[in-house]
């Protein structure tokens, strides 16, 4: 479903802020610092999570505004589409509150109605960062898959938070609430191990069948703790001892990694050089979307933050050619001529000092 309607309210340098896309590509171009980026972020608040920046609530309310903030969207056609709304109240600036067709609903239902996926730039760096960058890369990725992923996600991590909070107490923990949040650690746990893996071998497969091209091809694996939820809840419960010493738990699928190689090359991805990868995020997040499509029925709305800057021009053209038709593109530039060889219909408005005027 595409994004027919975005409604900015107080939301980053965007005081009051209307766009009317079209479903195929969205270009915003402007100055650096003119809230191009902010019109993405807004756009990923669509999905569960804490958007692209993963910035706290209270930094996304406009510095002299209401104290608040809201993005509405309308999904699907003007009339008769979706209505989905998020956003903040001056009561309570880190309560995230989300409304679906007017009513009351919890973030993580928002991955049924859309799927939103991004590149941006400080994502160049997921290759070599921490394996907690890419575990989170790959969330949204399995997200998309598998819409009850962020309900595991949630409650598996309420439940972790509350055992390391019980084993770091002076006073012996009860047994007997342990063993039963140990009990939804594993429950939660092994889904979100399993969907993971799903998302995964689906993801490689598909990249290993498909031609060289432009873009690089990535081989996938993940790499930590598997197993089905009892022998994790035995891990666990074996484990108590060890995880109070360490103030955290040291076994499940929250120390999982993501391992991607240039298939190419057959050469680790963080021993590549930035160009390469750089082309092996863009071809694994192509190849993504293209699954979920055919997976899912729908295609997702994909956020191109800067991306085209960082292209030649053939790439570019290549670029703009493999997302033809593929569903909502919004893409991000400081130069309109960038997105010249852009397919015709696109939707392009000018951003500056959040002022946004279409062209």
């Amino acid at each position: 479903m595409a994004v027919s309607r975005l409604v900015l309210t107080d939301f980053r340098n965007h005081e009051d802020a209307l766009l009317a896309p079209g479903p195929g590509f969205v270009v915003l171009s402007g100055e650096n610092g003119a809230g191009k980026t902010n019109v993405l972020e807004a756009l990923s608040l669509l999905a569960p999570g804490r958007g692209l920046r993963r910035a706290p609530l209270a930094e996304m309310a406009r510095q002299g505004g209401s104290g608040g903030f809201g993005v509405a969207a309308r999904l699907g056609p003007e009339s008769g589409g979706i209505d989905i709304g998020t956003g903040t109240q001056a009561g309570a600036p880190e309560r995230r509150l989300v409304r679906i067709n007017g009513a009351t609903a919890a973030a993580t239902s928002l991955a049924e109605w859309v799927s939103v996926l991004w590149l941006t730039p400080a994502m160049d760096r997921l290759f070599v960062d921490a394996a907690g960058e890419r575990r989170r890369f790959l969330d949204r990725l399995t997200l998309a898959l598998a819409p009850g992923h962020a309900h595991h996600s949630t409650r598996y991590e309420a439940a972790m938070r509350e055992r390391n909070r019980l084993l770091a107490d002076d006073a012996a923990p009860d047994p007997d609430w342990l063993a039963a949040l140990e009990a939804r650690m594993a429950e939660h746990g092994a889904a979100l191990d399993a969907a993971r893996h799903a998302a995964v071998s689906a993801l490689a497969e598909r990249l290993a069948t498909q031609p060289e091209g432009p873009f690089a091809r990535a081989g996938l694996a993940l790499e930590g703790w598997r197993g089905d939820a009892d022998a994790l809840a035995r891990a666990l419960a074996a484990g108590r001892r060890r995880d109070a010493a360490a103030g955290r738990t040291l076994t499940g699928p929250h120390r999982a990694d993501l391992l991607v190689t240039h298939l190419g090359k057959n050469q680790a991805a963080h021993l590549c050089s930035t160009g390469e990868q750089k082309a092996l995020l863009l071809g694994l997040v192509l190849a993504h979307a293209e699954l979920v499509a055919e997976r899912a029925g729908r295609a997702p709305i994909l956020l191109l933050d800067e991306v085209a800057a960082h292209l030649d021009p053939g790439r570019r053209a290549a670029l703009f050619a493999r997302l033809e038709g593929r569903g909502q593109v919004w893409m991000t530039g400081t130069e309109p001529a960038l997105f010249a060889a852009v397919p015709g219909g696109a939707t392009r408005y000018r951003v500056a000092d959040g002022t946004l005027l279409a062209e």
